[in-house]
Order: C-alpha cells, then sequence, then structure tokens
C-alpha cells in the first residue's frame, strides 16, 4: 500500500517526494536518478525498464529542466515528461512508463524477481505449487522464462553417457491467469496482472 502514501514518491498523481524505494534502508532514490544520471543512462532506463517510445524526448526534458533547477518532486517529473511527451494508445499518462522506469531500476524488480523465482523453486516441496503475479511484461516475461526452462528434462553426463532426469517443474498454467472484466472493473489495478503457476516435481 505504499504506492497510495504520497510522501513514498511512486505515485505522479500525488504530490511528494521523488523517493520511489521499496526498502527505506536503502540509498538510492529516484531524486537521485533524475538530478544526476547521464542523458544516456536515463534513456536507457526509460527504454528498458519503462518500455517508454519516446525515451529520448523524455530524458533529454529532464537534463534540460535540472540545469535550471534540481527536480524535486513526483509532479514536477511528470509536468516535465508530458510537456515533451504525449499520450500512449492505451491513453496513459505521459509520465506513466518513465515512472515504471524508475520505480524498476531504483529497487532493482527484475533482479529481485530472478532471485525470488529461483529461491522458490529451491525451497518448495516436492507437489507444492510456485505461484508468481506480475504486473507488466517484464516481469512475466522472466516468470514465464524461468519456469519454462525448469520444466525442461535435466540433462547430465553419467559415466561417459548423457542421460536425461525428470525437469524441476510442471507447467500448470500454460498461458498465464489474467482478471476478468468484472474484476478489472471493481479493481482497475488488476487490468495488467498475470498470474502463472508451477508445481514442484
Amino acid at each position: 500500500m505504499q504506492l497510495d502514501q504520497k510522501h513514498r514518491g511512486f505515485s505522479f498523481k500525488k504530490e511528494g517526494s521523488l523517493d520511489m524505494r521499496m526498502d527505506l534502508k536503502q540509498r538510492l532514490t529516484a531524486k537521485e536518478v533524475v538530478n544526476t544520471h547521464s542523458e544516456k543512462k536515463l534513456g536507457t532506463i526509460f527504454r528498458e525498464y519503462g518500455e517508454e517510445r519516446s525515451w529520448r524526448a523524455a530524458a533529454r526534458a529532464v537534463i534540460q529542466s535540472r540545469r535550471k533547477k534540481p527536480i524535486e518532486t513526483t509532479k514536477e517529473l511528470a509536468h516535465i515528461i508530458a510537456s515533451k511527451c504525449k499520450k500512449s494508445k492505451k491513453k496513459l499518462h505521459p509520465a506513466t512508463l518513465v515512472f515504471q522506469g524508475l520505480r524498476i531500476f531504483v529497487n532493482k524488480e527484475l533482479e529481485a524477481i530472478q532471485e525470488g523465482i529461483k529461491k522458490a523453486i529451491d525451497k518448495v516441496a516436492s507437489g507444492g505449487l510456485i505461484g508468481a503475479l506480475s504486473f507488466h511484461r517484464l516481469e512475466d516475461r522472466i516468470v514465464k522464462n524461468l519456469f519454462r526452462e525448469a520444466s525442461r528434462p535435466i540433462k547430465k553426463l553419467v559415466g561417459m553417457k548423457e542421460e536425461s532426469f525428470l525437469p524441476l517443474l510442471k507447467l500448470v498454467t500454460k498461458s498465464p491467469m489474467t482478471p476478468s472484466l468484472k474484476e478489472r472493473r471493481e479493481n482497475p489495478r488488476s487490468r495488467s496482472a498475470k498470474l502463472r503457476f508451477a508445481e514442484k516435481l
């Protein structure tokens, strides 16, 4: 629920400091990123983590603005991005994907997902289920690939001969489960959710 706390800086709908840290003990904040990283680095963050098509324009706008004064708040950054980038085809606010990219980068979210899934596969008991709920394509792609890789037979060299052993997982959901129209209406935040399951063998 930290996403709804304006002082945590996750949402451009509420005025707050550009923080975006999930773990308040860590040092790096979104404010430091937008005010110190190079235009090239910002562009990479917006492109790779936010999947923002106008990543060049967004990065350039941040650099131009911070030359005049440091960028301090969520609404300030959103205004800067909105002045240079148009709404997407899905009619998202122009700053939506830039904020997503910054949040993912600051919290190393994709690395955390990889580590979490691998630990879950290792720790869960035989016959147990692993469920992974993702909220955008980058997350879902990692889950899908890790589950798929672990569901392939394991090949080992036994003596001079290669033998196949049971895979670690069996896919329970070949395609991800998605929310119904009713759920999306009642809970708009669920609209992009995808849930995948695998069974430990």
